[in-house]
Order: structure tokens, then sequence, then C-alpha cells
């Protein structure tokens, strides 16, 4: 255990970081499987209304650090391919 009071708050803060975190990922993943769901079933206009709030969590995520940026911009990439390849 932490000795030190900054150790403390530091512990405390690290916790409700994770926390924080965790529900972001799940969230993130959730809408991710939702979304390529939607592709793979041929529903392209229920997955185009899903897609602004996809970019924004990816966005988000890239942005605060909980995702790397290249990443999220090869998820939003293969997202939009993958629903414009199965338009056709």
């Amino acid at each position: 255990m932490p000795i030190t009071k900054s150790v403390k708050k530091a512990l405390r803060q690290n916790i409700k970081r994770r926390a924080r975190n965790v529900q972001k990922k799940r969230k993130l993943k959730k809408v991710l499987k939702e979304i390529k769901g939607l592709i793979s079933q041929k529903k392209p206009k229920e997955a185009e209304k899903l897609l602004p709030q996809t970019y924004k969590l990816l966005d988000k995520a890239g942005k605060t650090g909980l995702i790397k940026k290249n990443t999220a911009s090869r998820l939003k990439s293969r997202i939009t391919r993958s629903m414009r390849s199965n338009e056709q």
C-alpha cells in the first residue's frame, strides 16, 4: 500500500481514470461491433446512421490517448471502405 500522501492521491486518480477508460473502450468496441454487423448484414442505411457516432468515438479515443491516432484513422478508413464495397 502507498505510504506518502502524493502516492495515495495518485492511486485514487489512477483508479478513477482506469474505470473511465474501461467504460469508454467498452462503448467503442460495442459500436464497432454493431456497425460491422450491420455492414455484414447488408443494411447500409442503418450503418450510415451509426457512422457519425462511430467517427466521434474513434476521434475522441485517439485524441485522449485511449487508442493511438493512427489506429483510429485506420479503423475509420476500413469501416468506410467496407461500407462502400458492400454498396456495390
